[in-house]
């Protein structure tokens, strides 16, 4: 009896466990959809911005931007972003890797020279970070927590603030961009330098004869700035978006291994159950037969 009673409290707390992992997976649905709805308003914005920049600095002959110069690179800065809290599969996890792979691939030499700082965004990174040994130039986990535009567009001038004082000729963000609910895509952007538009078919730009007040150059300046903020924006509500997905994913695999696991109690409880009256009944039994 002491056995049943034991597979019983193990039912029972299986059930309590899938209560919340079923609990989780609703929430996350919840988040998911309103972070999918801010990536649908953030992006044409954003589009147009980087359409904007495009078209004004291809009619530049000469355009001597710090946030389009190429120098030589000596020191880069990862920005790596992930979740403050857990269960989400191997959301964290895989996006840490990538982040050092990604500097392994595209900056060894500097990496072997420690010319490669980390800046972690999301708790969970921080400790993923620490674990493998890498200590952080800094981290900023508050910004995962509310989304707050003017704490996001100041963090955003610090990274500006760092390229052009000249401490890191390359800063690169390296997320996990959502794709649907079941799928994240490890990706690693470009933030500064800003990537400059194509211009290898010259011809087919074509110039045209508005005069720009203040200049094209003033202009640029004034508006690179603001499409790097919305840049960083959309990638952290990306990142979000994934997180949930994750998050959600996870819990539904975490509630049907629940079921599975209670199904399989269920079945051993019955079975000892039914050993145990079976027992009993030949006992019984045995002890008639025995008075006559």
């Amino acid at each position: 009896m002491a056995q049943l009673k034991e597979i019983r409290n193990r039912i029972t707390s299986v059930k309590n466990t899938r209560q919340v992992t079923s609990a989780m997976k609703m929430v996350s649905a919840s988040k998911l959809k309103k972070a999918q709805d801010m990536i649908v308003q953030v992006k044409p914005y954003e589009r147009k911005l980087h359409e904007i920049i495009e078209n004004l600095s291809l009619g530049v002959v000469e355009f001597n931007s710090v946030f389009f110069s190429e120098q030589p690179i000596e020191k880069v800065l990862v920005v790596v972003i992930g979740s403050n809290r857990g269960l989400c599969g191997g959301f964290n996890t895989n996006v840490v890797k990538y982040s050092i792979l990604h500097a392994y691939e595209k900056f060894e030499y500097l990496l072997k020279a420690g010319k490669v700082e980390f800046f972690s965004i999301g708790k969970q990174v921080e400790k993923g970070l620490n674990s493998k040994g890498i200590e952080l130039f800094g981290e900023a986990s508050d910004l995962m927590l509310n989304f707050n535009v003017d704490e996001i567009n100041g963090f955003a001038d610090q990274l500006i603030n760092l390229y052009k004082e000249g401490n890191f000729q390359r800063i690169d963000i390296v997320y996990n961009r959502f794709k649907n609910a079941a799928v994240q895509v490890l990706t690693a952007e470009q933030f500064l330098p800003v990537i400059k538009p194509a211009t290898e078919d010259k011809e087919s730009i074509v110039l045209s004869d508005f005069i720009y007040e203040p200049s094209k150059e003033e202009i640029l300046e004034s508006i690179v700035p603001q499409a790097l903020k919305m840049q960083l924006y959309r990638i952290l509500l990306d990142s979000n978006a994934a997180e949930q997905g994750a998050r959600m994913t996870a819990m539904h695999q975490a509630t049907e291994n629940a079921n599975d696991l209670i199904k399989e109690l269920t079945k051993t409880y019955n079975n000892t159950r039914q050993s145990a009256i079976t027992n009993e009944i030949v006992e019984i039994t045995a002890g008639a037969e025995a008075l006559n």
